[in-house]
């Protein structure tokens, strides 16, 4: 197998790497321990924004706001290109009280970012009270837009190997020259971890001072005639998302239990309590479901994203937490930028594989 980059990992971010790579001429094989597309991307609720901008440092916020004004372009591309709509649509976030409307007003205007003070009564059935919205803020259904990114790497070329686990990273020198696997060995010309929430651990002693850890996140899930508001909504770090077909997502947890997806009565009574708490009348609707998934959690939310400092073949693109999505147009960018040597949009040293 001929290949340029091997990249280890089939979510949002190994696949939107795969897509900018083959765009520029390369030649791209990804592999997947389990299913493209079935981990963290497809578990989050695909809000294209930080849940509160202000409350991130900025080289966290400077990539989101880089992903989010690529991500319209990027999604009616991908639309344009595989006839699968990812349902990209600028629906707004709406705060609901308590917020901090002076931290949130001088952020926003140092980044003319777009902010209102509203009355809820103006946007949701039964609610009263001051509101923060932000309007620009958009979402996308991203197990739907991982099956247009799925289609659109391979419409390109690209290889896509699912059930397929790295194991070992074997290297000679300054370089790696094959990764061993469940299924044998695969070798290329360069290779990149975009293996999420596995990364370090797959990385192993190469890893260095890259700080990857699975966050468990658990989100219910419920279903309306038609859709109960327009746009997303954030209570403290509750949060609620409406689809165009009536399904309302509501999330979510942030548990430090290491690689265990059980989801859990406590984390279901937990997130039903809050939204009862702050919608009387849901009282008798139940969720249709429930699941979890790994955020690939790091410190400040910040990623790894370039070369790794000693091996010069070896390059990540992970740790980006609760914003992959978010980030996952930017962060390609950077990554290809790195790879030729280009000028970057945005300063990429916060970025950088530190030893």
């Amino acid at each position: 197998m001929q290949t340029d980059f091997l990249i280890v990992g089939g979510g949002v971010v190994g696949l939107t790497s795969a897509q900018i790579l083959l765009q520029a001429g390369y030649r791209v094989t990804v592999v997947e321990r389990g299913a493209v597309g079935r981990e963290a991307s497809w578990a989050g609720g695909g809000i294209l924004s930080p849940l509160c901008p202000w409350d991130y440092q900025e080289p966290a916020t400077r990539l989101a706001l880089r992903g989010m004004e690529m991500f319209g372009e990027a999604a009616s591309a991908l639309h344009a290109a595989t006839g699968i709509d990812p349902e990209y649509q600028r629906s707004g976030m709406l705060l609901l009280p308590p917020y901090q409307t002076e931290l949130a007003t001088q952020w926003c205007e140092q980044h003319k970012f777009a902010l209102q003070q509203v009355d809820l009564a103006d946007h949701i059935h039964g609610q009263h009270g001051p509101g923060l919205l932000l309007p620009e803020v958009a979402q996308v259904r991203n197990p739907r837009m991982l099956q247009a990114l799925r289609k659109r790497v391979e419409m390109l070329g690209g290889t896509i190997i699912e059930q397929q686990e790295v194991q070992e990273i074997e290297t000679a020198g300054e370089r790696v020259v094959a990764l061993h696997t469940s299924q044998g060995s695969l070798v290329s010309g360069a290779y990149i971890v975009a293996a999420g929430a596995w990364s370090k651990a797959l990385l192993g002693e190469h890893a260095l001072n890259m700080d990857v850890r699975p966050i468990r996140g658990q989100i219910l899930l419920f279903k309306f005639g038609t859709p109960p508001f327009r746009q997303i909504l954030l209570k403290d770090n509750l949060y609620l998302i409406p689809r165009r077909d009536g399904h309302v997502l509501v999330g979510s947890t942030l548990e430090d239990v290491g690689f265990d997806k059980s989801v859990t009565v406590d984390a279901r009574d937990s997130l039903l309590g809050r939204v009862r708490d702050q919608f009387p009348d849901w009282h008798d609707c139940e969720p249709i479901q429930q699941w979890s998934g790994f955020r690939p959690g790091s410190p400040d939310n910040i990623p790894t994203i370039g070369r790794h400092p000693y091996l010069a073949n070896l390059y990540a693109n992970s740790g980006h937490f609760r914003y992959g999505v978010t980030m996952s147009f930017a962060s390609a960018e950077l990554l290809l930028n790195e790879i030729e040597d280009r000028p970057q949009p945005i300063p990429a040293d916060p970025y950088c594989w530190r030893s």
